[in-house]
Order: C-alpha cells, then structure tokens, then sequence
C-alpha cells in the first residue's frame, strides 16, 4: 500500500474491464486518488460482446486513452495449452480459466506501462481475491521497479453495493445492479459467476445465469462426435479441420456449451485463506483436459504418467496462487512439455446432455500392443512368469507379516 502522498504515481495504466471495480477506479484515480493520467488497457481474451463501446466509455470515466490489444491467439496458445500439457486442475476440479488470463494481461499491462513511461499499475482485484496477488506477483516477477495501485486495499468503500452507490452519484454506468448483483469474468476458456446471491453455497444458480452452456435437459436429444488431433500434447484439428488455438478452443465451446458440457459448481480454496463459491462453465476445456488425458494413457509410459500425476496438484495450484512467472513453474513446465514429445494422435468423443466421453483413441507413438494386451493365445508373453514378479513384489508383504504378526 502507498502511504506517502509524495509516492502516489501521477501516470498509471490500469487494466481495465468496463465492469463495476474498474469503471469506478477509472473516476476514483484522478478524483480521490489524485493521478494526473490514467491510461485504460483492455486485454481481449475473448470476452466476445462486452468489448463492445469500450473505448468510449473508458474516455467519458476519465481514462486519457483506451489501449485494446487482441491477445486471444497468445492467451490459449501459450497459457491455455500449456496448463492443459499439464493436464491441470485445481482442487480436483477447477480448470483455471481465470488463473491463466490474469498473467497474459500483466504481461501486458507491464509492456504498456513501460512504453508509456508509467510510474505505476492498477487493478481492480479486491483485497480478499486471488487475482490481486496474480496481477502483483505477475509484474514484480516482470518488472521490479513499477509500483501496484490496488484501490481495494485502499480506498474507504467496503462492498459492491457502496460502489453501485458511487457510480450513480457520478453518473458511471456499469452492469451491475442490486437485483443482479453476482460478477462475471469471461475469456476464451470459461466464464466464472461470483458474489451476490452466489455467496450462499446452498443455493442453486439461475438458470438463466448460463451463457456458454444449455442446461442438459434443453441440449439436443442425439449425441455429438467429434475428433480432436493432438501434436506434441496440443491439440491442432477438430474433425480433420486444422484451425488456430484460439479458433479450435471457440469451435469446442459453441460444440460442447450446445450439449450442456461444462458446467461446475465449486466452493473453493483461495490463495488468501477463505473458501469462496464459484461457478463456472468450461466447455471446450472440459473436452480438451478429457482427451488430451486419454490419448496420454495410450502414448505415455506407466511411470510417466505416475510422475506427471504426482505433480498436477503443484503446478495448479502454482498457476492457481499466481505463480506463472516463478522459476518453480517454468522449470516445472520444462519436466512436463519433455513429456510431450510422443502425445501425438486423435482421440473420439461423445457429447451428450451434459456428459462427455471418450469412445476412441488412436496413434502412431501408441504404447498399446494388442499381441502382449490380448486375452487370447499369444507368443510374446508367458504368463507362467507372473508369478515370481507376484512373489518378488508381495516378499515386504509377507516378511512384514512373518515378524509382526
């Protein structure tokens, strides 16, 4: 926190959504705050329709210019897909849509702040989230001389509801309303709910909160196939059609979000020590994490999968706790993407009212040889031998028995 007003940056970018937090920072900077400029940088990571007049509404809350930058392409290739090498998941479930977009866009906000001869950044993280660490720690790993502006932690307001009080007195138009109160946070990977009427984890959602995803009862009566390439652990074609990482993901959405594929409810552990109830939807990565994890049981030998699997907990919740830029992580990542060399091949799968299977599999680095894999008469194994590898693996096991009883 900046305590000292002769410290307070006079030039900051902030990143900057057009949703609630940021809409009001934009006012709160110059009035309160006391910046001489606050440039507005949005980061397009697929937020579809909410781009939409961005710019204008930046300028008319004070913002001296709005900077947009198309950053989908690099988002999945370079984050997205990454995790997904990885087979990442936090907690057993979340897929990290939020966690992966906030250190492309620190990133970038870094870059800008730069160009732009800023003294500092700002967020709209709040003080109880994750995201305020993963913006922070994202530019001291990038940048250790700019300083963080994170009016959450420093301005008096303490609710949503205060700050829907503020924008009307100040004529801000934002999203939110009391009668709709939870956030929303949208890339190319999920949309995340949270807050509001979501704070009650007994609750169910609203139907008619979904976006991405049919409810399973509305999603077609057939089933959807679909077949999805990989190269390397990427996945590069959908149907034989190669298409771009940001494509291929948008493509697996609108395909998996039509038959109610990837939804989830999940009260969660945040970084900064509390619980919180989120709700996502994750189409085209709950298909992807399911295919890709396949088609590396056909390619992957026994104790790398072992190994890999010991591991995804620490590497999600690195990505989880803000961690992109650490040492830990890359080095982490350079284990993982060696591992990937031979995850080539297509994987089949079946969408249907909310449910997604794998039905198939094939590749050229397959590690399955049906001769040794068969129940039937073969030549190459003697099942004779299976007992000494039994007696050798069980010998611990019975001297532990013979001596302890």
């Amino acid at each position: 926190m900046i305590e000292k007003a002769s410290l307070k940056a006079k030039k900051i970018v902030l990143a900057y959504s057009g949703g609630l937090d940021t809409s009001i920072i934009l006012t709160w900077l110059r009035q309160d705050y006391g910046a001489q400029e606050v440039i507005a940088f949005c980061a397009n990571v697929g937020q579809a329709e909410e781009l939409d007049g961005l710019e204008e509404k930046a300028i008319k809350t004070g913002a001296s210019k709005c900077l947009i930058r198309d950053l989908q392409e690099e988002f999945v290739r370079d984050y997205v897909f990454a995790a997904l090498r990885a087979n990442a998941v936090y907690e057993g479930q979340y897929l990290l849509g939020t966690s992966l977009a906030r250190p492309v866009i620190a990133k970038h906000l870094v870059e800008i702040a730069r160009s732009e001869g800023a003294e500092a950044v700002a967020h709209g993280a709040t003080g109880k989230g994750n995201d305020q660490v993963r913006f922070e720690l994202t530019t001291m790993a990038l940048d250790a001389n700019l300083k963080t502006v994170a009016p959450w932690r420093e301005w008096s307001f303490s609710s949503r509801t205060e700050l829907i009080e503020y924008a009307k007195s100040h004529n801000i138009p934002v999203p939110v309303t009391v009668e709709k109160p939870y956030s929303m946070d949208r890339n190319l990977l999920h949309i995340s709910y949270e807050g509001g009427v979501l704070e009650d984890p007994w609750r169910a959602p609203d139907e008619d909160m979904f976006l991405l995803t049919n409810s399973p009862e509305k999603a077609p009566d057939q089933p959807t196939f679909i077949e999805i390439e990989f190269e390397k652990g990427n996945p590069v074609a959908v149907d034989g059609l190669r298409m771009s990482p940001a494509r291929l993901l948008a493509h697996l959405n609108q395909l998996a979000g039509l038959n109610g594929v990837g939804r989830l409810d999940l009260v969660e552990s945040r970084f900064v020590g509390m619980k919180s109830r989120g709700v996502y939807e994750t189409p085209g990565g709950t298909v992807l994490w399911l295919a890709h994890r396949n088609l590396e049981c056909l390619t992957l030998d026994r104790e790398v999968i072992n190994l890999k699997d010991s591991l995804v907990p620490k590497y999600a919740q690195m990505v989880y706790n803000g961690f992109w830029f650490a040492p830990e992580r890359l080095a982490l990542q350079a284990l993982i993407d060696h591992s990937q060399e031979k995850v080539n091949g297509v994987v089949k799968l079946k969408l249907y009212k909310g449910s997604c299977w794998v039905v198939g599999r094939k590749s050229s680095d397959s590690l399955y040889h049906d001769g040794f894999a068969t129940f039937e008469a073969d030549q190459v194994y003697n099942q004779a031998e299976a007992g000494g590898f039994i007696k050798c693996n069980g010998l611990r096991l019975r001297i532990n028995k013979l001596l302890r009883g």
